[in-house]
């Protein structure tokens, strides 16, 4: 199997973090499956994807002071293996793992995800658990000097030891089993560990050997520049970024950041500027009190803008059953969601504190895109020279009207430049 075949498009999907944290169960990953199949698969969005802590017995129920419970109980199998908690997920008892909810996504004509943490779980060192396929016990695996800052689950793994990837083999085999179609791994993308950069690769051979399909995506970012073809060779998505939030200034950096990562991307291999927090969050976090984003209509239009030009991943944070007309909307703008599809080339002209210029084209409709953004607090106007588009590898300019992806307003090309007026913390996205 190629992994680049997995998702030859930058994939599209929702995510239960944003609003759930480490809370969502089987009846809301269910009813948000069944609003993407409703109202989302036919504009791209497929995936429905389980955020961390799935395995967590009583996850959640201590938020106010911990977002992951210290020593918590975590479910397994004998051979050292997270399972979901049937309390949450009862269609997992007596070992049915996450198939029947996977089998039942399957059916609405989607696919399912989860997210996973680097290495083996703390709990099975101690108790000495078993690993599927060899007499070493988890104690022998682990390295207890190997941790994550920030999450008190898992010890890293001894990676010069063959039963390293005997062990990641054998989640995957289970993963497999259950059909999944996408991991999202934690705590490995930017490496801070000293064994994430061989755990990466650990986890790709697993892959590769379990005979399905299945879209690796890396996390927390900041990815590493310096470790982007070790990325592409063994991973489809990973994070340039820490948890994206709804925050004017984490948007504004995203320009920063994906300027870094241009030219990164290509089939089955995508800089992930992580998920869109967009409608209703927060459900689970603190207080457990949900809130509209923080982001105004306009820098919703900028996220989406940058996210699509730039051909990022496209992963929903919001609770979809609570879905406003303006979000839906946003995400399901053809033309818009088109240029994260088929756009290619993609670069940014030029970046000030004021503004930002990014183009890029699609080959097969013979069309160009020019994004042109404010990133100050006041309405102003942005001007843009079409040789400069040329230039950077946008289309070239032969004439005619450009036309303007969010309003349908057109534009006409003066001495050879653009001009537009666009809101504070706007953008304007042309086609040529």
């Amino acid at each position: 199997m190629n992994k680049n075949d997995f998702a030859p498009t930058p994939p599209m999907g929702w995510n239960s973090y944003d609003y759930y944290n480490t809370e969502v169960d089987e009846q809301q990953v269910r009813a948000n499956a069944e609003y993407m199949a409703a109202h989302l698969k036919q504009y791209g969005w497929e995936y429905v994807v389980i955020d961390i802590s799935w395995y967590e017995e009583d996850a959640g129920s201590m938020s106010q002071i911990f977002q992951y419970i210290p020593f918590g109980k975590l479910i397994m199998d004998e051979y050292s293996r997270l399972i979901p908690d049937p309390v949450r997920f009862p269609s997992s008892k007596d070992g049915r793992g996450f198939k029947p909810l996977a089998d039942y996504i399957h059916s609405l004509g989607l696919k399912f995800g989860i997210h996973i943490m680097r290495g083996i779980p703390r709990a099975a060192a101690h108790e000495h658990r078993k690993l599927m396929g060899t007499d070493l016990t988890a104690d022998r695996l682990a390295d207890p000097a190997n941790i994550c800052a920030w999450n008190p689950y898992m010890y890293g793994l001894r990676v010069n030891m063959p039963e390293a990837q005997l062990y990641y083999d054998s989640i995957m085999e289970l993963y497999a089993g259950w059909g999944v179609d996408f991991i999202k791994c934690d705590d490995i993308c930017r490496e801070d560990a000293v064994t994430a950069h061989q755990e990466i690769a650990l986890l790709h051979r697993a892959i590769e050997k379990c005979g399905r399909p299945i879209v690796l995506s890396l996390s927390p970012g900041p990815a590493r520049i310096t470790e982007a073809e070790h990325y592409a060779e063994n991973a489809n998505m990973w994070r340039i970024t820490d948890d994206f939030w709804d925050s004017w200034p984490l948007l504004k950096d995203m320009f920063r950041r994906c300027e870094l990562w241009q030219g990164k991307n290509r089939p089955g291999c995508y800089p992930d500027c992580d998920m869109l927090p967009v409608g209703t969050i927060g459900g689970c976090f603190g207080e457990h009190k949900e809130r509209k984003t923080g982001f105004t209509e306009e820098e919703q239009r900028t996220m989406m803008s940058l996210w699509c030009i730039f051909g990022a991943p496209l992963m929903i944070g919001a609770e979809l059953t609570k879905m406003d007309p303006f979000t839906l909307a946003l995400l399901t703008d053809p033309e818009i969601l088109s240029m994260q599809k088929n756009g290619q080339y993609a670069r940014q002209i030029s970046r000030t504190d004021e503004e930002a210029i990014w183009v890029s084209r699609d080959p097969s409709a013979k069309a160009g895109y020019l994004a042109v953004f404010n990133l100050t607090d006041e309405e102003r106007a942005v001007h843009c020279w079409m040789n400069a588009v040329a230039d950077a590898g946008g289309k070239v300019y032969d004439g005619g009207i450009l036309r303007e992806l969010w309003t349908g307003a057109e534009a006409s090309v003066h001495a050879g430049g653009v001009a537009c007026l666009v809101p504070a913390h706007g953008a304007r996205v042309y086609c040529y």
